[in-house]
C-alpha cells in the first residue's frame, strides 16, 4: 500500500527535491527577488535548483539526515507552542495576569526540555552527573 514511502527513489530524490524546491519556492516568493506576482518564474528557479541539487548524492545525503532532524524539531516546537498558547491564547477579558503566563510559559517550556531529555536519554547522564 504505502511501500514506495521507504523505496530509495522516494526517499533519495523525490523528497529531498521536494523539500528544497518548496524552500528555494518559499524564499524567492517571501522575498520578491525576481519580482512581485511572478510564481511561475519563482516556480521554474526552484525546479531547477532542486533538479540541480538532487544530481550531488553527497549532499542528498546530508539533507536525509537533517530531514530527520527536523522532523523531530518541528515536532518539539509543536508541542511547546501548543502548551504555550494554553497560557499565552489571544484572549479578551484574559483572567491570568502576565506574571501568571510568564511562569506558566517557563514552566512548560521547563517540562518540554525534561520530556525532550527523557525520551532521548539524557536525562539519565543528567541524573547520574555527581557520580
Amino acid at each position: 500500500m504505502a511501500i514506495f514511502l521507504v523505496s530509495d527513489i522516494f526517499q533519495k530524490l523525490i523528497l529531498p527535491f521536494v523539500l528544497i524546491f518548496a524552500l528555494v519556492f518559499a524564499i524567492l516568493q517571501k522575498s520578491e527577488l525576481l519580482g512581485k506576482d511572478k510564481r511561475q518564474i519563482d516556480a521554474i528557479v526552484g525546479f531547477v535548483i532542486g533538479a540541480i541539487f538532487i544530481t550531488f548524492s553527497t549532499y542528498v545525503e546530508w539533507v536525509n539526515q537533517f530531514i530527520i532532524f527536523f522532523v523531530i524539531a518541528l515536532f518539539v516546537l509543536f508541542v511547546f507552542m501548543l502548551l504555550y498558547s494554553f497560557a499565552y491564547g489571544n484572549k479578551t477579558g484574559d483572567p491570568l495576569q502576565s506574571w501568571v503566563k510568564t511562569v506558566l510559559g517557563v514552566v512548560f517550556a521547563v517540562a518540554v526540555i525534561v520530556a525532550l531529555a527523557v525520551i532521548t536519554g539524557a536525562w539519565e547522564k543528567v541524573q547520574a552527573y555527581p557520580d
